[in-house]
């Protein structure tokens, strides 16, 4: 099922970015002889309207769109439709074709966003916008140390802390618990028989319990159970309250994950990268199987993340992306001419065969992490 719905997540976004392509092409007039929903081989022909055949492909992995002249040639540069070819419409118009895939991703991260506001959308407590109160408040475990006592015991992230008990009777339950309290217990009752801990799972109201028996840290010296803990709870807003929050955690979104990106990239040419911190179409399925259990809301959540992922990663000026067009037409300007259509077209085919391998490095890594 987690399959279906990834797979599902990822041809809208994919589908809503080409979309955006699609339309500003046309707009300016641009023939698009192609808009294909899945990826080669074909399968069928849905219909025709216009010049754009409509196509059903074999590949469930999102869609893409054939705009004339893309990969400049003889045809599409001299032939009798030039005047409808990408290659041949003025430099801003070929940059707006190419960023409004990228800009329509950023604005269905926002809607998704928006009408998260409007379902109710969890949120830390520290991060809460001023002057809005969350509802149904509870302390989640956000991550869980590998090997530490936490995970051993079978703690997981997500998991809603209800209650926290030691043998002598000492007790604390919800909502009375906080990071602090949780911490303040942990320490004050690390004996040897350890630390019952009440949760709940998911979106089941069955009550699960386990005990855990804390290590002492080498460094401080302090009981440790091995968790990040954090007040969670929902924020519903009313419409234009939505539209409002859900723009600030766009951005604020996109920022962060801009800076995590360039943070990646500078380890990997430092020399200092790690395979650890990225997931691919493996691990996301995981995520976001994880993401439904929790409800509807977490899974449009992560599907706008998904999408600002998608469009940062496009902006990267890198041969193959939208960023790496966007910079050959850069080029271009600064020099006053066209880049050899064979230069272009063998840069983007080696920067595409580059993307596969390193698709496919991280899926490996993504099953290892599995196993």
């Amino acid at each position: 099922m987690s399959v279906i719905i990834f797979l599902v997540i990822l041809l809208v976004l994919v589908l809503v970015h080409e979309w955006g392509h699609f339309f500003t092409a046309r707009k300016f007039d641009i023939r698009v002889d192609e808009f294909g929903f899945g990826f080669p081989p074909k399968a069928a022909t849905l219909f025709k309207k216009g010049d754009t055949e409509y196509t059903l492909n074999w590949l469930p992995i999102g869609g893409f769109v054939k705009i004339f002249g893309e990969n400049p040639d003889a045809e599409n540069t001299t032939g009798p439709d030039a005047n409808r070819s990408f290659v041949n419409k003025p430099r801003w118009q070929q940059a707006i074709v190419l960023f409004a895939g990228v800009f329509m991703n950023f604005v269905l991260a926002w809607v998704l966003f928006s009408v998260g506001f409007m379902s109710g959308l969890p949120m830390s407590l520290q991060n809460a916008p001023a002057g809005y109160e969350l509802k149904d408040t509870n302390l989640l475990i956000v991550s869980v140390l590998k090997d530490s006592p936490a995970e051993i015991a079978g703690l997981e992230s997500g998991d809603k802390v209800v209650y926290l008990a030691n043998r002598e009777d000492n007790f604390l339950e919800a909502p009375n618990i906080t990071p602090e309290k949780f911490k303040e217990f942990i320490s004050e009752n690390s004996g040897e028989d350890g630390v019952e801990v009440g949760y709940l799972r998911g979106r089941e109201n069955k009550l699960n319990t386990v005990e855990i028996v804390p290590k002492t840290d080498s460094e401080t010296g302090s009981p440790l159970i091995g968790v990040a803990l954090d007040t969670v709870g929902t924020l519903k807003l009313p419409l234009f309250s939505s539209l409002w929050q859900g723009m600030k955690l766009n951005l604020s979104v996109t920022k962060g994950t801009a800076v995590g990106l360039y943070t990646l990239i500078a380890d990997g040419i430092k020399g200092e990268g790690s395979f650890d911190s990225v997931t691919g179409p493996v691990g996301i399925v995981g995520i976001v199987g994880d993401a439904a259990q929790f409800g509807f809301v977490y899974l449009l959540s992560f599907a706008a993340l998904i999408s600002i992922n998608l469009a940062i990663i496009n902006l990267i000026p890198f041969p193959a992306l939208d960023g790496g067009r966007l910079l050959f037409l850069l080029i271009e300007k600064i020099k006053g001419s066209r880049i050899n259509p064979k230069i272009f077209n063998i840069t983007n085919t080696i920067g595409f065969a580059l993307l596969i391998i390193l698709m496919l490095v991280v899926t490996y890594h993504d099953i290892v992490k599995l196993l």
